[in-house]
């Protein structure tokens, strides 16, 4: 489902043997594994004597991801099956309701992806845990070269006495938001009195935690690998024995010199000391990370529950009924699920990838998972609540193994699987021995008579194996919510009977998994359906149907009867159904057919459609003849047909000079690009400048007493042209004089004969690199349009100028938004509105500047030159399709981006300038979601190089290269940049001399 990139190499490794061998020795054993693999791939591609390379060399240059996430999940048994990393945590879901339900492992890649930027050129190691997930910015991490470093976090006394910490040296370097220290001591769950003799208690009463992150790079991360291609006769050594070695007591205490002499004594700590010891381990303490542990079922809901409800998607990918259908509350979380009428679900209740019939009844704090329950068949219809789960219960449905038959299992939220009967043991919030006396069962009906281990939950051979009415009505008896009855006793007793720990060995993953997919598939085909029939307005049909397409056998076909539907609902819909949406719609389905052909035939419509579409936006109270030539007649037939006769009107000789400045935009780029802009509100903040002490895009034209029209431009091209007949729309997109015969055009100088009886000379100049992305076409059209206006005497106001460029871009067929000529049209710093309708609507507010903050601005902002040329178009191309197909991501990303552009204009009338470069950070990081390639590995290396001395940066324009502003944190950290930048050879950018253009 492309959670993990096609070119990530994935591998599961578990212990060997089926055997424990602890998570220091699982370590060594998956990094064997990836260099066992590695070495392989080699061999299959080996045609350069590649094979020479050590795969310890070859390993120790690549990044590596490594995640613990093994285990019983006793604690979370519902989790048991899929494995906790894979449980379901829907923060953010919202964003991308169309998407599959987002797992505590997309989390937590998310993260680890971000961290791969503080290993920088070098290979590595990031080793985190399948339960916890640490909320952080991991891409601001400062790892020491050479080293491993465990992230650590501040936390209470008596939360630490639970886990690891970590005692570390005096500090080495520090921020306001992290601190980085030699590791002197290694502890796990100290006691208060352990934790003072170490001197772990940190001067706010608080000790570091250890989150089970540890980052390794360079020779640390060498000596690792070279020891772990050499690690099976340590691992058949513990197998041997029976030992296990742990990453967080003895691995990571070869890299603390003060565990030496304990860690000698341990299994196999010998070696580790002599092939790890010579490096250090340091400690990041992030004071700012957010430590989530999913250790237990409750801490799942507290991390559900407890957090902002704009966090938590509490509904996706779901079939529920009406409300007066139904008793659903607000804050259950309903995922993958398909709820029938008549259900009940209780507050802070999970459910996940089930089916619920009616008449069931859900309490409050419980957890469903992988639940199928459809009881029409086999209950009454008198029976208003078929089945009832109560308060703080969880209830999960598994495949067995070379098996048709489901098993139920349910127990308390609070229930611990681990604790015995003789220590507080329990089974749905209850006391065993309550249990046992209330249902009249006895230990050895559990436990056996035979057994050594302690008896508890984990180990009781408690749940039936029945048909599954019988299950349901078997398991609210057990739950207490039946009274004694000998014929469910006798039914329980004669039943093959299976424990969580039986379970955990005979669970059909493969069955599970397809019957997981089929039911995704069926709700996501369900939700699809709908939008077809009801308008295709709103769902993201590209998604879905990759969910559908997941459906063994039947996914196509169910994506053919959609494509058959869309003519006639496009019929229904075509007064408020964009034909644009339409058509991408039918593309998107035409490759879930795979029938690719037909869907790149039709992509066309898609553009031609959004091309209609803006073109009766900006239009409209435009001549519709602005577009056309006047006939097909040379310039003397022209001129003779005209005259009638009559004596040629005197020349008067005109010139004109048009010279604009360029603009840089802060934030809301995107907003203003149609099909976005015609159909949402749009908001751009922006200034104009010139550079190296001018202005930088202009145009002379003048009037000839021949006739004809002639134009150059500063790349020495030109073109005279006789026959107005050829400038006509559409034009080629290797025209290079396309701009100005367009200009010719919406000016209505070529329809309404306005060259009769003169020429024109038509010089233009743009005095900036190209794919600059300063918005340098579109302020030349606007300087060209407004220089063609001056010279007929039109209506050159700066209003007209800027509509008459949006009429131009859409002959010209570049598509581009409106921020660029009202950024070169409009003096100094403004913040801009688009309003949707016909006509669209432009509302410019000028920023009044005070002195000091047009001072402050120029002092701290450097305008960079990066030397990459950007390439807009295919830029634009993606995020029009994106939005198309109702992308929820790109949408929420440019709502954010218009909220930006005004939280920033109100940081700039505050003369706050920090706060406007942490909005240009927030921008840049949502441009990159909208394209990941806005960006590439100079411009990151640019970016990476500055932050030290900037509060924000970002490129301007669309991004993928051009120029780049940084904002520095004060005037003197702008000079040490600027003079930094000019003296380092690794970079050929050009820092330009600016002002803003009052």
């Amino acid at each position: 489902m492309g959670r993990i990139a096609p070119s990530t190499i994935t591998l599961a490794v578990p212990d060997p043997l089926g055997a424990r061998i602890g998570s220091g020795a699982a370590t060594l054993n998956a990094i064997h594994a990836l260099a066992l693999h590695y070495h392989q791939l080699s061999q299959s591609q080996d045609t350069n004597g590649s094979d020479d390379v050590p795969i310890a060399n070859l390993l120790a240059k690549k990044h590596i991801l490594l995640l613990h996430a093994g285990g019983d999940s006793k604690r979370v048994p519902w989790a048991n099956p899929m494995g906790k990393v894979f449980l379901p945590l829907p923060y953010l879901a919202a964003d991308d309701p169309d998407g599959p339900v987002p797992l505590l492992f997309d989390h937590i890649l998310a993260i680890a992806s971000c961290a791969r930027q503080a290993f920088g050129d070098e290979g590595g190691m990031l080793t985190m845990t399948g339960d916890v997930l640490p909320c952080f910015d991991a891409s601001v991490m400062t790892l020491p070269k050479d080293t491993s470093c465990i992230i650590t976090v501040p936390i209470t006394l008596d939360i630490a006495s639970n886990h690891g910490v970590i005692v570390a040296a005096k500090i080495e370097h520090s921020t306001q938001s992290y601190a980085v220290s030699l590791v002197d001591n290694l502890l796990q769950k100290p006691t208060l009195e352990e934790l003072v003799k170490s001197k772990a208690v940190l001067a706010d009463g608080r000790t570091l935690l250890d989150t089970g992150i540890i980052a390794v790079r360079g020779k640390a991360w060498l000596e690792l690998v070279t020891l772990s291609c050499s690690c099976q006769q340590m691992i058949s050594e513990l197998l041997k024995s029976k030992k296990e070695m742990s990453l967080y007591e003895d691995l990571v205490a070869a890299w603390v010199p003060a565990k030496h002499e304990w860690l000698r004594k341990r299994p196999l700590g010998e070696e580790l000391v002599n092939k790890l010891g010579k490096q250090k381990m340091f400690s990041y303490c992030a004071y700012d990370l957010l430590f989530l542990h999913f250790g237990t079922s409750s801490e799942v809901l507290d991390h559900l529950s407890g957090v902002g409800p704009e966090l938590v998607g509490r509904r996706h990918l779901c079939s529920i009924p009406a409300t007066t259908a139904s008793d659903i509350t607000a804050s259950a979380i309903i995922l993958c699920s398909k709820i029938a009428p008549g259900v009940s679900v209780g507050e802070d209740s999970l459910i996940y990838d089930s089916s619920i019939s009616a008449g069931i009844h859900i309490g409050s704090l419980c957890i469903v998972v992988g639940v199928n329950i459809s009881l029409d068949d086999y209950i009454n219809a008198e029976d208003s609540i078929k089945f009832m789960l109560p308060d703080r219960h969880c209830l999960w449905e598994v495949p067995l193994v070379e098996s048709s038959e489901r098993v139920l299992v349910y127990c308390g939220l609070h229930d611990n699987p681990k604790s015995s009967l003789s220590r507080d043991g329990t089974f749905c919030g209850k006391p065993w021995k309550k249990v046992l006396h209330d249902l009249g069962i006895q230990e050895n009906d559990l436990w056996g008579s035979s057994g050594t281990h302690e008896k508890c939950l984990w180990n009781s051979k408690i749940f039936p194996i029945l048909p599954y009415a019988q299950m349901l009505k078997v398991a609210m008896w057990l739950m207490g919510l039946a009274k004694k009855d000998e014929y469910i006793l006798s039914l329980w007793k004669s039943a093959q009977r299976i424990s969580l720990e039986e379970l955990h060995r005979s669970i059909d993953f493969s069955t599970m998994c397809i019957g997981s997919s089929n039911h995704q598939a069926d709700l996501a085909a369900a939700i699809a359906k709908a939008c077809i029939r009801y308008g295709m307005l709103g769902r993201n049909l590209s998604q879905l149907c990759e969910e559908i397409l997941q459906k063994e056998g039947s996914g196509v076909e169910i994506c053919k009867d959609f494509l058959a539907m869309c003519p006639k609902v496009r019929e229904q819909n075509s007064n408020i159904l964009p034909k644009s949406r339409a058509y991408q719609v039918q593309v998107d389905l035409l490759r879930a057919c795979n029938d690719e052909r037909t869907a790149c035939d039709l992509e066309p419509n898609v553009w031609a459609a959004v091309a209609d579409e803006t073109a009766s936006a900006v239009r409209y109270g435009f001549k519709e003849h602005l577009s056309e030539s006047p006939g097909s007649l040379s310039c003397q037939e022209y001129q003779s047909n005209h005259h009638d006769g009559c004596a040629a009107q005197p020349f008067y000789p005109r010139r004109v000079k048009v010279e604009l400045p360029v603009r840089v935009d802060f934030v809301g780029g995107w907003s203003d690009t149609p099909p976005w802009s015609i159909e949402r509100a749009g908001c751009v903040l922006n200034m104009s400048i010139s550079l190296e002490g001018s202005l930088p895009i202009g145009t002379i034209i003048e009037t000839t007493k021949t006739t004809g029209v002639l134009i150059t431009d500063d790349a020495d091209n030109q073109l005279y042209i006789e026959d107005y007949t050829s400038i006509s729309a559409p034009f080629d997109g290797d025209d290079v004089f396309r701009l100005v015969k367009s200009a010719l055009l919406v000016t209505g100088i070529i329809h309404d004969n306005i060259l009769v009886d003169m020429g024109m000379h038509i010089k233009t100049w743009a005095n900036v690199p190209r794919g600059s992305g300063l918005g340098t076409s579109s302020i030349l059209a606007a300087a060209v349009v407004k220089g063609l206006l001056q010279i007929i005497d039109g209506d050159d106001s700066t209003e007209n100028v800027a509509r008459l460029v949006l009429v131009l871009e859409q002959l010209m067929g570049t598509g581009g938004g409106w921020q660029d000529q009202i950024g070169g049209l409009y003096p100094g710093i403004k913040c801009t509105s688009s309003f949707p309708g016909i006509p669209l609507r432009l509302q410019v507010v000028p920023l009044l500047a005070s002195p000091q903050l047009i001072s402050e601005l120029q002092q701290r902002l450097l305008v960079v030159f990066t030397g990459q040329v950007r390439l807009a178009n295919k830029v634009l191309q993606k995020v029009v399709i994106r939005y198309l197909r109702r992308d929820n991501l790109l949408v929420s990303s440019i709502k954010r981006l218009v909220e930006l552009a005004k939280l920033g204009r109100e940081a700039l009338m505050n003369l706050d300038i920090d706060e406007l470069g942490e909005i240009m950070l927030e921008a840049w990081r949502l441009h990159q979601e909208l394209d990941p390639y806005c960006s590439n590995e100079s411009v990151d290396r640019l970016f990476s190089f500055a932050s030290p001395y900037c509060c924000g940066y970002k490129l301007v324009g669309a991004g993928g290269g051009g120029f780049a502003l940084l904002l520095a944190k004060d005037t003197q950290c702008a000079k040490e940049l600027k003079h930094k930048l000019e003296d380092d050879k690794h970079f050929e950018v050009k820092i330009y001399d600016w002002q803003i253009f009052l």
